[in-house]
């Protein structure tokens, strides 16, 4: 929590749920990620907060981005950002979108089968290309394993696929998966894309960059190391597998610059027990799965939560939200508590809600309003 999130909640008091972010820390973020990994190309993960003001104060500061549909493109493209600091790092993309993007002169794009790489040297001729390859995602709160990438054997042959259908093949990409806690796993992903490296080179088709993706953390419950050690990973990494013929880097941080700017006020709209000898209590709140806290599904991100009545005695609770599905409930097994003392009415603040909250909430899910933003 910020003085200056603080001091907004307090003087503008807005209608709950709302997230609130300070840009400040966006920006100190951002250059923190830059000081700490100078040789590495930053690609802003745009999914995990389009807000304009935050592509716009990005573009300022010289960050490229990475998209992920059409209306990605267009959001950084009437932000101010060159065509040429956008990569498509889709590996789900329709033709005609591809088609759009190269009109408007992207020229760099992932993929991880044949169909997508045909799609490109359609709609893209002559692009650079990037082959994205499987990860187990040990360690990661947010898994991403097995929706996207490809065996190291088929990126083998997709990339020379590539240099034969007139594409350029650039390099290599993977993700660790999101809040990655790990810090062994770039090891284990860079070693891969090291043996790409070195199968390629053998058959005349030289890759020159890996993509990193994401991964990097915000702050939740648990304790995550801090930047500079995640930087040290992927640096030694990076000089273990590659000695001192280091290729160009990306990498793709999303939640790691916008997630701790955030913060989630809502309301608690009702408390209570299922039974006469049930002590655990349900505390529903005016926000839940359905209003941005999409993440909590399986309760694999685990919030941090402050309400007005810390300090007071605590119990036991189940977390949910204020709408009519029973898919709804935030928290029951992870073992919550709120103060005894808490009351329907009183204010609770979700802290690290700056990514992945605005972008996941549903237009009009029971009727409810879109979880509002503002950014100061």
């Amino acid at each position: 929590m910020t003085a200056k999130i603080a001091r907004f909640l307090e003087e503008v008091r807005p209608v709950t749920p709302c997230v609130v972010v300070d840009l400040d820390v966006v920006r100190d973020n951002y250059l923190g990620l830059r000081r700490w990994l100078p040789l590495a190309d930053v690609y802003y993960a745009v999914k995990a907060n389009p807000a304009p003001e935050i592509v716009r104060m990005l573009t300022a500061l010289g960050s490229n981005f990475d998209v992920a549909s059409r209306g990605e493109i267009d959001l950084c493209l009437s932000s101010g950002v060159s065509a040429e600091n956008i990569s498509f790092g889709n590996t789900i993309k329709k033709q005609r979108d591809i088609a759009y993007a190269y009109e408007k002169g992207v020229r760099l794009y992932a993929f991880d089968c044949e169909a997508e790489l045909e799609k490109l040297a359609e709609a893209a001729p002559g692009s650079r290309v990037f082959c994205r390859i499987l990860m187990t995602c040990d360690g990661a709160e947010w898994p991403l394993s097995r929706k996207f990438g490809c065996e190291i054997d088929m990126a083998r042959d997709l990339l020379v696929r590539a240099r034969d259908l007139g594409l350029d093949p650039y390099g290599v990409s993977f993700h660790v998966g999101s809040q990655q806690t790990d810090l062994s796993q770039w090891d284990i992903a860079v070693g891969k894309a090291a043996m790409l490296f070195t199968a390629l080179d053998a058959v005349g088709v030289e890759l020159r960059m890996v993509n990193l993706g994401g991964g990097f953390p915000a702050r939740y419950r648990s304790d995550i190391p801090a930047v500079e050690r995640y930087a040290d990973a992927v640096m030694s990494a990076m000089t273990n597998h590659f000695g001192n013929n280091i290729p160009a880097m990306i990498i793709e941080p999303g939640r790691s610059l916008v997630g701790d700017a955030g913060i989630l006020e809502t309301e608690v709209v009702l408390i209570s027990r299922k039974g006469y000898d049930e002590d655990v209590r349900w505390v529903y709140l005016d926000v839940g799965k359905f209003g941005g806290l999409a993440e909590t599904m399986d309760e694999a991100i685990k919030y941090r939560i402050l309400t007005t009545r810390d300090g007071d005695d605590t119990a036991p609770v189940v977390l949910a939200g204020p709408t009519c599905d029973s898919a709804d409930i935030l928290y029951e097994k992870s073992n919550y508590e709120m103060p005894v003392s808490l009351k329907v009415g009183d204010k609770v603040r979700i802290l690290s809600t700056g990514a992945y909250t605005t972008s996941y909430s549903a237009v009009n899910f029971n009727g409810f309003d879109p979880l509002k933003a503002y950014f100061i």
